[in-house]
């Protein structure tokens, strides 16, 4: 992407993840946010500051991490935990840190290094001015405007200590913004119907929290927030490494005791407990191998999965008591929440994810619309869906980057050279084009739109690229084709985001993104303005000699994938229900059923039929399943609270 075109009608506004161990900056392109990456292609910045020298430039993030066991008074981390505070707010068990903090009652916390007395806005300025850096590397120009990220919990002293340290790396701070609100942004969760109640589940390096949100008209209204700024991965990484140190003294004696208060050995134990921890949650065991801790001493070990939950389970139950706090200060239950997010790089953990699952009795949703493009109406099966949809790590500042769009108002092309004859999209589920640039839209331009999968399982999606008129994929023309791969997941959980861009020579490039793992994949079509006069003309003409009987092709595409929905969630239930539900009452919602197969069945030839009888018999299912919802339901909630042993 950094060699392409890019044109802004005003200067441009990223979104920052000030977070206590990594920082990140993201911004939005065609509708498309990502985490922009440093100059080593790393996208996670460590929260670490490193001062080598009185008045010498500052080194942060990986360099700084580096060194920060060999030279720990020197170096500045989870400065986070200090921003906005007074001396006497800060706890003896906060100041054991390995660097000098001076905290005096009432005055300003100061951190001093080499004569130097650094207030946390500043050290955090560091850390911005490198994000900072790494943006106008992308841009290939200044970048002065930012959106920045709070916990809820921030004051507003915490707030303008934010917002300072902004102002002090060069920014103008547009807005700051809720991390949990920005994390709902990401998800995509402000398309949610009214009132919808969302908990973010923030686990990071160093600290965590519990945020229940309430959308009112798009915006989003934190109820309450529960948590502890001293809890978080570094607890995790703690109990690896005091395992390991038990084990390598086990194996080659008492004699390697003193040798593990070498710096540089801590560190190496470190790293390997983070690298293993990684590692174990999409594999079962990993080899720990640590050679020559002396001349002629080597350590290996294989660390389990298994090993690791038991090592770290009693520090993931310590979150139980903030998230039902959270809850009890909200006013409500778990079932009252309609999805939960998961937020902060240690929640792609199986046990955090199995344990925020059961603490919350969440369900499966199953979007209403099919398709490829992503549906926003869903139902509840019981309880509230555990969303992993996004990169736990990038989600605060992906919504940082969408808000930072939202207030920018988007980006204007400021260059006309050329327009498209003809509309440019893909192929979705149903066999229908979604347009991406529509035709007559001025080029260099761009233009981009997150889609998700519509099976379950579904371990790719091909991008059929097409160019027309007709609402239809096949009554258009076929640019080319390519597919991406990702991880399987049940539908409606990935998110792709597609990208055309029309260069100033009409070259189209396609690009489509997994928004969780960043992998992506940029295809080079041929030129979509070079194209005959005659032929545009008779893509044109045709359109409008068919354009009412395309719109009712594409209303019954759509009101047949939702009919095919309802049908199978309602054959799901009734054998479910089997036994809890009056005979004649399963015949009477069969019979409905049949009714609705009766309308499908009206679909003739052309890929149409009576959309007023399909629509009507759905219709009439959804009201005679309603009974049959609420009882799903009940069993759910009965089966959650038995499973916890709240009833026998």
């Amino acid at each position: 992407m950094g060699n392409y075109l890019k044109i802004f009608g005003m200067s441009k506004i990223v979104g920052i993840d000030l977070g206590t161990t990594n920082s990140l900056v993201a911004t939005v392109d065609s509708g498309i946010p990502f985490v922009i990456a440093d100059a080593n292609g790393q996208r996670l910045t460590p929260s670490v500051v490193h001062f080598a020298a009185a008045n010498s430039e500052a080194i942060v993030g990986h360099e700084a991490n580096r060194v920060r066991l060999v030279k720990p008074a020197e170096t500045v981390y989870s400065v986070k935990r200090f921003m906005g505070r007074r001396g006497a707010e800060i706890s003896e068990e906060e100041k054991s840190v390995t660097f000098p903090v001076k905290a005096d009652n009432a005055g300003a916390v100061t951190i001093p290094i080499h004569g130097k007395n650094y207030s946390p806005e500043e050290i955090s300025a560091e850390i911005l001015k490198k994000l900072k850096c790494d943006a106008e590397n992308y841009f290939g120009e200044a970048v002065t405007r930012a959106v920045i990220t709070v916990p809820a919990y921030f004051n507003d002293a915490q707030r303008n200590a934010t917002k300072r340290a902004g102002e002090l790396a060069g920014f103008t701070v547009e807005r700051i913004v809720n991390e949990p609100t920005a994390a709902a942004l990401a998800y995509g969760l402000d398309k949610l119907k009214e009132k919808s109640k969302i908990a973010v589940y923030d686990l990071g390096g160093g600290t965590f929290d519990l945020s229940i949100l309430e959308l009112n008209e798009g915006v989003f209204q934190v109820l309450s927030t529960n948590g502890n700024t001293r809890l978080g991965g570094d607890d995790l990484d703690r109990k690896i490494v005091e395992r390991l140190k038990s084990l390598v003294v086990e194996a080659a004696g008492n004699s390697t005791s003193q040798l593990l208060h070498s710096s540089t050995l801590q560190a190496r134990i470190r790293e390997a407990a983070e690298s293993a921890k990684i590692k174990l949650s999409t594999e079962t065991e990993v080899e720990i191998a640590l050679p020559f801790l002396t001349p002629d001493f080597s350590f290996s070990y294989k660390l389990t999965r298994t090993e690791l939950e038991n090592l770290t389970r009693e520090i993931i139950l310590r979150t139980r008591q903030h998230c039902l706090r959270a809850l009890a200060d909200a006013k409500l239950e778990a079932r009252d929440l309609d999805q939960i997010i998961l937020v902060g790089g240690q929640t792609r953990m199986p046990l955090v994810r199995k344990f925020v699952g059961e603490l919350f009795g969440c369900a499966e949703f199953e979007e209403v619309r099919g398709g490829l493009r992503m549906g926003t109406e869903f139902h509840k099966a019981g309880g509230p869906q555990l969303n992993t949809s996004q990169n736990p790590d990038e989600a605060v500042a992906l919504g940082a980057a969408i808000q930072a769009e939202i207030l920018s108002g988007g980006f204007k092309n400021v260059l006309l050279l050329d327009v498209t004859p003809l509309s440019l999209g893909i192929e979705t589920f149903g066999g229908l084009m979604n347009v991406l640039i529509p035709r007559n839209s001025t080029i260099p331009v761009k233009a981009g739109e997150l889609f998700t999968t519509a099976m379950d399982a579904q371990r790719e999606m091909l991008i059929h690229v097409l160019q027309g008129e007709r609402e239809r994929a096949k009554d258009n023309w076929t640019l080319g084709k390519f597919t991406l791969q990702f991880e399987s997941a049940p539908r409606g959980v990935p998110r792709v985001g597609v990208q055309f861009e029309i260069d100033a020579n009409g070259i189209l490039h396609v690009l489509a993104r997994d928004t969780k793992t960043g992998k992506e994949k940029i295809v080079e079509m041929k030129s979509a303005v070079d194209v005959d006069d005659s032929a545009v003309q008779k893509m044109v003409e045709e359109s409008v000699e068919h354009a009412f009987d395309d719109l009712a092709a594409r209303r019954w595409i759509e009101a047949k994938l939702k009919a095919q929905e309802t049908l199978v969630a309602t054959k799901n239930a009734l054998t479910s229900c089997a036994d809890e539900i009056e005979k004649d009452y399963a015949k009477k919602i069969s019979a409905a059923a049949r009714v609705v197969e009766t309308a499908l069945a009206t679909e003739s030839s052309d890929g149409s039929g009576d959309l007023n009888q399909l629509k009507a018999s759905v219709l009439a299912l959804d009201e005679i399943t309603k009974p049959l919802a609420d009882l799903l339901m009940d069993k759910a909630m009965e089966a959650m609270l038995r499973k916890r042993g709240l009833i026998q």
